[in-house]
Formats: structure tokens, sequence, C-alpha cells
């Protein structure tokens, strides 16, 4: 085929003209080998890091056991077990003596349980921060673990438990890095406050709630908070180079809603052509079955992948640096798993389904729970007339247990010092890894802050790969003793970093074509 017959055929085949294809073509390359390269450079030193001596290592493992074998379950804002909640209080006072008995450091109990640490810095000019984790957890039946979820055994070089990784591992980290500091003479420029909820796994209304209710008494407002979230994430997306952080700047929004049929009872020898169970099994099952629209592109999801464009591989590079023409195809790629699809849209859960009384009986009430994850693009208000639309059946009640909108994006710029100051310790503890704004998408304590900072950032310090993600409320919930390590050491970077003035400052190259 000759060149000409090729571009002829080309053009016929696009629609439009070859020079309109060969301007987009440009655009796109152009877009693509321009990209910041990921790797920063930072100006100036940064941290001391923490050398840890085998008898700190040692403690700092022993510290974790010792926590996950304190069964801190909330089952239910009504029912939590405050026995061992109360347990744990003794026992950080126990296990961190320096921490308690600091002229530097305030310790108060909230609401029984919730734990606030005011740290004071000698700048009082300077605005204080606020690090951020929760004692709870979620229950964890025995079957299917390889030890007891309650147990703290070691294998292999990790620690099994719940709580390793959802959150007791932060709760322990950043009092331990404190403890280490404290032990090493430091003294902080910035005061700072650390906030241990007891209640997050069940909305934080008592714990999280009213450590801002006492802060905010006393007018205290944050240059920012830190709490769990995203993480630092290794072979979870498919076609990136290497491992990357992702800072969450938003979280998505949540409504829980009850369905509920009632029809008229009857002997099962007799059915009706639709009982309450079958009428309600459709509703749910139209909910299934129907997914909420993919919004990809049209929130703050976006920005990450343009900031992480330069780490996937060709073509794929491309198509994330040019979303404004690949956004329909990267969002109809990301639907395929669990995990990214919970990026591009309002995620649909069906969690509780309850009917029956006796095997002969039709019973006359049939109910379900539904959890619906908000996209930062779409309002409660929007979702629910999404809802009614689809289950479209006037014998099933809805009613709304809870809701709220999703958060306020917060900053991410280069002159927002709580991200900057984070993206630096990130890359100072996980060799460099490229850092980009992420949407959290489960909910935390931090979500209650939004009165005293508009700059609240959710990442955990730990290294996850794809099979990681399961363990978080799900099986073997592990860490590995060098992910242990490395918590602690982001903390104890993270605080000292934080004593800076300034906005830390970073150069980025570009690539050439």
């Amino acid at each position: 085929m000759s060149k000409a017959r090729w571009r002829g055929t080309v053009s016929a085949l696009l629609g439009v003209p070859l020079f309109v294809v060969v301007l987009l073509l440009a655009v796109v390359l152009i877009r693509t080998y321009t990209l910041p390269e990921s790797q920063d450079k930072w100006q100036g030193e940064g941290a001391l890091e923490v050398e840890l001596s085998d008898g700190e290592r040692t403690q700092l493992r022993q510290a974790l056991v010792g926590a996950i074998r304190i069964p801190t379950v909330s089952f239910s804002e009504e029912e939590q077990n405050i026995t061992a909640l109360a347990e744990f209080g003794a026992y950080i006072k126990k296990v961190f003596p320096l921490v308690f008995s600091s002229n530097i450091v305030q310790h108060e109990v909230v609401a029984e349980y919730s734990h606030l640490f005011t740290v004071q810095g000698s700048d009082q000019s300077l605005m204080p921060y606020m690090l951020l984790a929760h004692l709870d957890v979620v229950p964890a039946p025995g079957e299917g673990w390889e030890v007891p979820p309650f147990s703290g055994e070691e294998l292999d070089g990790y620690i099994y438990g719940r709580g390793t990784l959802d959150d007791k591992s932060c709760v322990i980290g950043v009092l331990q890095a404190l403890e280490f500091l404290l032990k090493r003479g430091y003294k902080p420029r910035r005061s700072f406050y650390i906030g241990l909820g007891h209640d997050e796994e069940v909305s934080g209304h008592k714990g999280a709630m009213k450590i801002v209710e006492k802060l905010e008494s006393h007018g205290v407002k944050l240059l920012f908070v830190a709490d769990e979230g995203l993480a630092v994430l290794d072979g979870v997306i498919q076609g990136v180079k290497r491992p990357f952080a992702l800072i969450g700047t938003t979280e998505k929004g949540s409504i829980t809603m009850k369905l509920t049929v009632n029809q008229p009872p009857g002997h099962s020898s007799m059915p009706p052509a639709e009982s309450s169970i079958g009428i309600l099994a459709a509703a749910v099952s139209r909910l299934e079955n129907n997914p909420m629209p993919n919004l990809f592109g049209e929130g703050p999801e976006a920005a990450m992948f343009e900031q992480l464009a330069g780490e996937f591989m060709f073509p794929l590079n491309a198509m994330m640096a040019n979303l404004w023409l690949f956004s329909p195809i990267i969002g109809r790629v990301l639907e395929r798993t669990p995990s990214s699809n919970a990026l591009v849209r309002t995620t649909t859960a069906l969690t509780i389904f309850n009917s029956g009384i006796k095997s002969n009986v039709i019973p006359a009430v049939a109910r379900a729970t539904v959890n619906f994850r908000l996209h930062p693009a779409q309002t409660v208000d929007e979702a629910l007339d999404i809802i009614r639309n689809t289950i479209m059946d006037e014998r099933v009640e809805l009613t709304v247990l809870n809701s709220f909108d999703p958060l306020p994006i917060s900053p991410y710029d280069e002159s927002n010092f709580g991200y900057q100051i984070l993206q630096r310790t990130i890359h100072s503890v996980f060799s460099g890894a490229p850092v980009a704004p992420g949407v959290c998408i489960g909910n935390t304590d931090s979500r209650h802050f939004v009165k005293l900072t508009d700059s609240i950032y959710r990442f955990s310090p730990l290294k996850l790969k794809s099979e990681d993600l399961s363990r978080i409320h799900g099986l073997n919930e592990r860490i590995s003793l060098e992910g242990l390590e490395n918590i602690v050491q982001f903390y104890y970077q993270l605080i000292q970093n934080s004593d800076s003035d300034k906005v830390p400052v970073s150069h980025r190259a570009t690539h050439e074509l």
C-alpha cells in the first residue's frame, strides 16, 4: 500500500482530516515526554533518621504484640469492648513512660477511652499540627486465621493479628517515635497534638468528635492533620514501574440505607406470587446489576493518574498524561477490579439481609442494609435519586440510617506546608517513592476535623502489595518487622520535619523529547 493510500485510509477510518490526527498525536507526545520527573530533589537538610539498637527493636516489637493482645473490638456504636479499651489506656502508660512523664507532654483522657496528647513546642508563634490514629479494631472470628487473631504471634518475619495494619501499628508507631525522640533529648520547636480515638471503626462520634470539641473550646486551629488512609502501593496498579505513595486529600462520602418490604404472611404450602423476600431480593439485585455511573475524570482521582503518568509504561504513560482525551478508556479499564472500581464511581455494597422465622412460614417482613461510598463528584441527594430510580418499587421502603457528602479536597500544591512535609518524609523513608494525591475510599476519624483545618491528609506509612489489601478487615492481617520500623521512622522524621517554619522546596526536572 502506498503512503498516500495509507494516509487516506487512516483519515477515513478516523473520520477526521489527517492534519488533525497529526496535531493530536503531537500534543499527546509533547505532554507525555515533557512530564516532570517523579523523583524530587529536596533543598536543605532533612530530619535525622532513628538508628535503633537491638534492645529498641525488641521493645518496639513487644509494644505492638502487647497492643494486639488487647481485643479493643468495636461491634457497633452501641457495643464496644470497653474493658479492653480501658486496659489499653493503662497499657500505653506502662509501655511509653517518657511520653507520660515528660514535662513537655500533657496527656488527657477524652470521653473515657480516647487519648489526647499535647506536645509543647518552644516557638508559640508557629501553628500546631495533629497526628491521628485509633485504638479500636473490627471483629475477627478465628476461623481461617493461620494464628489466633488476637495472639500477636510472629511467623516468618511478620506479626499477625487484628490491628497490625488497621490501626494499632500507627498508634504504637507514633507513640514509640515520640518516646525515642524524648529519649534522645529532643525538644520540638512547633507544638503538636496526638489524638487516639476509640471508636473510629463505628463512626468516631464518641471519640474523635469529642477531641475536636475539646480543641475547639480552647480556640485551637491546626496547620494540618495527618491520619491513617492510603499507603505506599507496590504492584497494586498494573503498568506502574515501581512502588508509589498516595496521600488521601479527600474521602468518599457515605450512605447507609435500610430497605424494608412488608407483605401479608402465610403458609409455605400456599405461597403468593411475590413474597417479601422475593420483592426485596429483586430490589437489591437491581442495585447490584445497575452500578452507579462511572465518574472517572470528574473528581480528584484524575490528578493522581496525571501526576503518576511518568511512572507508567508505554502506552499507558501517554494515556495517563492525556486524560483530556483518554479518560473514557481509562475509566472503563479501572472498572475491572474492586480496588480500582472504587476510584471511579459510587460503590454499592449489600451488607445485611434479614428475613424469615420458620421453614414453612412465609415471612411478613424482609430487611436489607446497603452501604454506598460516594464518589467525590457526587452528593448524597444525587445518589439517592439514582437509588430510588433504580429500585422503582413502592413496596420497598427506603430509610437512610446515616449519610454525609464527600469530604472537601485538601490542597496539595507546592505552597502547602502539610502536604509537602508529608511528601518529603515519604521520600526519605520509602526510598524516593513517587507521591501523588489520592482519594481515600474508606472513612477515617480525620473527617471530624474539618472545622479546625482545611489541610487534612490520610496516609498510613505502610508498603502494601495487592495481596495485603484483603487482609485489612479480613483474614491473616499482618505487618512485617521491617514495616513496623518504617512506621516509627516515618513519625520520627515527620515530627522533626514539621519544626520548620518554611514550606519544603524541591527541584523537579522534566523529561525532554
